[in-house]
């Protein structure tokens, strides 16, 4: 999918960096997730419209026991913001997972690519366990490392919790989109909290391969999915939904 492909391309030490960003709460001190399934801008109706054809490891309650991980996140702003950054994260999952339906990365060739062996700590779930995962397709033993790292899980020695935990692999998606500011400027939370658009989201999620008239296709659908998630939301998609 097109995530790891960005985070191929960045050095595990400024993936690192960037963790200090939008830290998740430990786990101790974070939200009831009943509170927040509660407040949570989307419903579990408006999710199944969204994800008709959904893999079933990727539950709704999944989503919304991950969210005390990242607790600024479709909380920030007005209500219209809100739910123009759940929809827009969800419109960017859908297009990485096709509507929900993979749980991990279809080409098992691939599989033995991610293990970057420069790392000091190596790859010790072994050098083909690091290939995409999730829902926005986390990869490579640097960012196991780094996202299980800011959500005080271990992912490095165990990435297969990315496939088994519904709500740890929800948590490494919320973890990209709010801390990670890939081929872009800044984080998509970030974007959407300061009204840049969703074309920015786009940029910090796929920038290189998608932005500036490359991959015109593969970017229409993310921004056709959106439209269609605030439409559900029941609300509009704003502006500058390109890059």
């Amino acid at each position: 999918m097109s995530v790891r492909t960005v985070l191929a391309a960045l050095a595990s030490a400024a993936v690192a960096s960037s963790l200090s960003v939008a830290a998740p709460l430990p786990a101790s001190a974070s939200p009831g997730s009943g509170a927040l399934a509660a407040s949570f801008v989307v419903s579990q109706a408006q999710f199944d419209t969204m994800f008709p054809g959904r893999n079933s490891f990727y539950t709704y309650k999944g989503l919304t026991d991950a969210l005390g991980a990242y607790p600024a996140f479709a909380t920030s702003g007005s209500d219209t913001v809100k739910k123009r950054e759940a929809a827009a994260f969800l419109a960017n999952v859908s297009h990485e997972t096709g509507g929900l339906k993979y749980v991990v990365e279809q080409n098992t060739a691939n599989y033995s690519h991610y293990c970057d062996k420069s790392q000091s700590y190596g790859c010790p779930a072994g050098t083909s366990a690091y290939y995409g995962r999730g829902p926005l397709q986390l990869s490579w033993n640097f960012n196991y490392k780094a996202a299980g790292d800011a959500l005080h899980i271990d992912l490095l020695n165990d990435p297969y919790k990315v496939e088994r935990d519904p709500a740890v692999s929800w948590k490494t998606g919320l973890w990209f989109w709010n801390t990670q500011k890939g081929a872009g400027t800044m984080t998509a939370h970030d974007a959407m909290v300061q009204n840049r658009g969703f074309g920015e989201t786009i940029r910090s999620i796929n920038g290189a391969l998608e932005c500036n008239g490359k991959n015109p296709d593969e970017r229409q659908d993310r921004i056709n999915l959106y439209k269609k998630f605030v439409g559900v939301l029941g609300t509009d998609a704003g502006g500058n939904l390109s890059c």
